[in-house]
């Protein structure tokens, strides 16, 4: 019995552990089911911590730290940043450089990408939208994708100019010269009174005793003329300033003191800063026409007895370009465009009619030099020249200080060298002389002794290849008399002498002026050429800009001649066989003009320009 009794006790108290186990195991699962809970909930507290939380409070900072670091930058910032992105994983290291002239005031940049493992570091993707705001040219490079357009890319505007700096100086022509009176020679748009063809030497039309310094007032009124004038600088490609600069000077240049001569430079100089045309580019897309060789414009010094004004020398003017009948080889802030002639046709069939007329004339002889000799100047060829042509049954001689001059007499110039096949071009009181378009306007082939007379003058209306319509003999070979200019051009073949004659006769239209009450159909002039040719500039000044490049590299002012004769895709001007010419002596050496070492042409020479043309008149 004891043993059944004690099996029940020991079943009785096993039995109630049954429901115990049953009732913790269910108590276990609850916690488990709990602490599941917990961690998930805990685990989406800390994700939604570290993503939200945390990620808006990192924009917020980056938000905070991006306008700070733009207040840090300068009031612009250059395009040029974004030419040239950061390497991968990098971040700003300093502000980007400051260009004054291609820039907005106030960007707004987006904050920048955060770099990570898996990215690159880009630029803001504004790019093109910041092109089209911190250039305000960028209007005017456009118009030339609108092919309907066709004044597109051709734009000029024109600044209206008080007119004190033009038309009154017109009004007062009495005092445009103190030996010449230029009255007559502003009339008719600039040309002058028309010339009669007595001798049967010109056309019957649109031939003008026209002064060779009158440019100033040609270009002015041929710009009226021009087809694609706009009044939204906006569009332009360029910004015409229609300041008579030569007649300015040639008011003052005798008798008067700096301050007067320079008065009307300075003036105008600060007239255009004022001008919100000229915040586009500070002046780089502005262009102004002289009728007088630059040294006019060129005083070196604040000395009274110093020659000239200093209107190139002014530093809004070095950001404006200047086309002159002459220009500095040394200096890249003016241009060469030709002397103006006597023939100013109105109709591309005047053209042709004189081109054949031309082509066609018998030359009875081999060359013809018109000029008078320096004695004054002991490197001058021109005494050598004269006398090999007095010594030559070939050579043709219009002296021009004997008696009576003829050579003055538009009909006489002409004469002689539509009857030659050369015409000699030396050098003058300076580098360049209207005979040498003259003689062109004839057919006649010019001959330079000096490269500074025409290949590295007019590098815009003459064909790079000289050889093609011109013959070159360095002064050195008349100087030290090693060579006959009789001689030199006889060895040149007759077949190749009249493809150079043809050549001269295909250049005359984009050496003369049109009529400006007129415009050629279909022929370019020098001005349409001239205008062209700045269009050009100011184009490729533009686009390099935006590249953020310079046109050439290492740019050495002091060279500027060699650098409109590099072939195309040069970027680089080393030495050249013109050295010689174009080295500056040092001081206390002779600034007289030398043809082979030693050149330079100075306020002596301008001053001689001015004496001769005081001789030419009182004869």
């Amino acid at each position: 019995m004891i043993p059944r009794v004690s099996m029940r006790r020991r079943s009785a108290e096993v039995a109630p552990t049954e429901p115990m186990e049953k009732g913790n195991g269910k108590n276990q699962t609850n916690r488990i089911c709990l602490l599941v809970a917990l961690s998930l909930f805990f685990w989406a507290l800390l994700l939604y911590f570290h993503f939200v939380v945390l990620g808006s409070s990192n924009i917020d900072k980056q938000i905070q730290l991006q306008p700070s670091y733009a207040q840090s930058q300068p009031s612009s910032i250059s395009l040029r940043v974004d030419k040239f992105p950061l390497e991968p994983h990098a971040a700003p290291s300093k502000p980007p450089p400051k260009d004054p002239l291609v820039t907005i005031d106030k960007p707004v940049l987006s904050p920048a990408p955060v770099a990570n493992s898996t990215t690159t570091f880009k630029p803001p993707r504004i790019v093109e939208s910041r092109q089209k705001q911190e250039f305000s040219f960028i209007r005017a490079l456009k118009t030339v994708d609108n092919k309907s357009d066709p004044c597109g890319g051709k734009y000029i505007y024109v600044h209206d100019l008080p007119s004190k700096f033009n038309e009154d100086m017109l009004r007062d022509c009495k005092k445009l010269s103190l030996w010449t009176n230029m009255c007559k020679f502003t009339t008719n748009a600039g040309l002058g009174p028309p010339l009669e063809n007595v001798e049967g030497v010109f056309s019957d039309e649109g031939w003008y005793a026209t002064n060779q310094f009158a440019v100033d007032v040609i270009f002015s009124n041929r710009m009226k003329q021009y087809k694609c004038l706009t009044n939204d600088s906006s569009l332009a490609a360029a910004i015409f300033v229609p300041f008579y600069a030569g007649f300015d000077i040639a008011r003052y240049l005798w008798g008067y003191n700096i301050s007067r001569r320079d008065a009307a430079s300075l003036e105008l100089v600060n007239w255009l800063m004022k001008r919100p045309e000229w915040d586009i580019m500070r002046g780089k897309d502005h262009f102004l026409v002289a009728g007088r060789i630059t040294w006019d414009f060129r005083r070196l010094s604040e000395e009274e007895t110093d020659w000239g004004n200093k209107l190139l020398f002014l530093p809004a003017a070095k950001n404006m370009s200047m086309l002159v009948v002459e220009s500095s080889p040394w200096n890249a802030n003016d241009f060469g465009i030709p002397y103006p002639t006597y023939f100013h046709p109105a109709k591309d069939s005047e053209v042709f009619e004189w081109q054949d007329r031309m082509k066609n004339l018998e030359r009875k002889w081999l060359f013809s030099f018109a000029g008078a000799p320096r004695p004054d100047n002991p490197k001058s060829i021109r005494g050598q020249i004269i006398d090999q042509c007095r010594n030559s049954n070939v050579g043709k001689l219009l002296e021009c200080d004997f008696g009576e001059s003829k050579c003055h007499a538009p009909s006489s110039i002409m004469q002689m060298f539509q009857s030659s096949l050369f015409c000699l071009q030396p050098q003058g009181d300076s580098y360049t002389r209207r005979s040498a378009f003259d003689s062109m306007l004839a057919g006649c082939i010019p001959v330079f002794f000096h490269p500074g007379s025409a290949y590295t003058q007019y590098t815009w209306h003459l064909p790079k290849n000289y050889t093609t319509y011109s013959v070159f003999i360095p002064e050195d070979d008349i100087r030290k008399r090693n060579i006959s200019i009789e001689e030199r051009l006889l060895q040149i073949p007759h077949e190749q002498v009249k493809i150079m004659r043809e050549n001269v006769i295909n250049l005359i239209p984009r050496l003369i002026y049109a009529d400006p009450r007129s415009e050629l159909e279909t022929q370019k002039d020098a001005f349409d050429v001239s205008v062209q040719a700045v269009i050009d500039k100011v184009t490729r000044l533009r686009k390099n800009m935006i590249e953020g490049r310079t046109e050439y590299d290492n740019f050495v002012e002091e060279n500027s001649w060699k650098y409109a004769l590099l072939e195309e895709g040069q970027r680089e001007a080393g030495g050249h066989v013109w050295d010689p010419f174009f080295s500056k002596p040092k001081p206390g050496e002779d600034g007289g003009s030398d043809g082979n070492g030693g050149t330079t042409i100075s306020a002596d020479a301008a001053k001689n320009s001015w004496k001769s043309e005081q001789r030419d008149k009182t004869q």
